[in-house]
């Protein structure tokens, strides 16, 4: 299987930290005193590094590979998650590239089937089933141009 692009750990960096640094500033903003003693201090630095320690297990554990039966990736640190879309369930293949993904030269692929699933990464809870997210560019091309070469239409489309 394959591993995402190295810079793809700060796209999970900065994922992972984000809801952290609202609350370390509302700490910072609202505790003051709690924060200028030396417990705040080492629980604001212990909150760093596990930031970076889980981004980079995260990193570590998201894998993908385009398999003879369909498109397979595998995620999760503590709970596994492992998605598998049939090649001939494939309907669209997009390629987003976000402003930090750009600056890194990442991107993401969507590949999007006939039903679309519930996820809270999606605009409105809706969002690609398969995201792929912190690919180089040419890496997401190649898969993308891959996976549109692979997908068969159904028999079952139309009248």
């Amino acid at each position: 299987m394959k591993k995402l692009d190295p810079k793809a750990f700060w796209l999970f960096l900065f994922n992972y930290s984000w809801s952290g640094w609202i609350v370390l500033g509302f700490l910072w903003a609202n505790f003051y005193t709690l924060l200028s003693n030396f417990w705040g201090i080492a629980a604001s630095v212990f909150l760093i590094i596990l930031w970076v320690v889980w981004a980079k297990l995260a990193y570590n554990f998201y894998r993908y590979e385009l398999r003879e039966d369909g498109f397979r990736k595998e995620l999760g640190v503590i709970w596994k998650k492992y998605v598998t879309i049939p090649y001939d369930r494939i309907q669209n293949v997009d390629i987003y590239r976000g402003v930090l993904a750009r600056f890194l030269g990442l991107s993401d692929l969507h590949i999007q089937t006939a039903g679309s699933s519930y996820s809270p990464q999606g605009k409105f809870g809706m969002s690609a089933e398969g995201r792929l997210p912190g690919l180089s560019k040419e890496e997401a091309e190649r898969v993308r141009d891959e996976l549109v070469s692979r997908a068969k239409p159904s028999g079952h489309q139309g009248l």
